[in-house]
């Protein structure tokens, strides 16, 4: 079928079927590209996910925290005991 059967199929002129082709083509092209596999993510995923980033990292922060003062605590038992050793050797 050539350019001027199917503009007047459609009942287009021959330049506007040169557009819409050539829009066709283009479309064809680009989804051709690699795009990522799966359902795009929704606004309630987004969201969720971002919630569980931010728990995490306050998680990440609290585990942190923790630590240090048990190191701390260790720290002064130790120094505690130091003291009770020394002290109960000076009697």
């Amino acid at each position: 079928m050539t350019a001027t059967e199917a503009a007047a199929l459609l009942g287009e002129s021959r330049k506007t079927y040169y557009k819409w082709e050539q829009r066709g083509v283009a479309a064809l092209l680009e989804g051709l590209g690699e795009k990522p596999s799966g359902r795009p993510e929704t606004e309630l995923q987004h969201t969720a996910q971002t919630e569980l980033e931010k728990q995490l990292l306050q998680l990440r922060r609290d585990n942190e925290f923790l630590q240090k003062k048990l190191q701390l605590k260790e720290l002064a038992h130790r120094m505690q005991l130091k003291t009770n050793k020394t002290g109960a050797k000076k009697k």
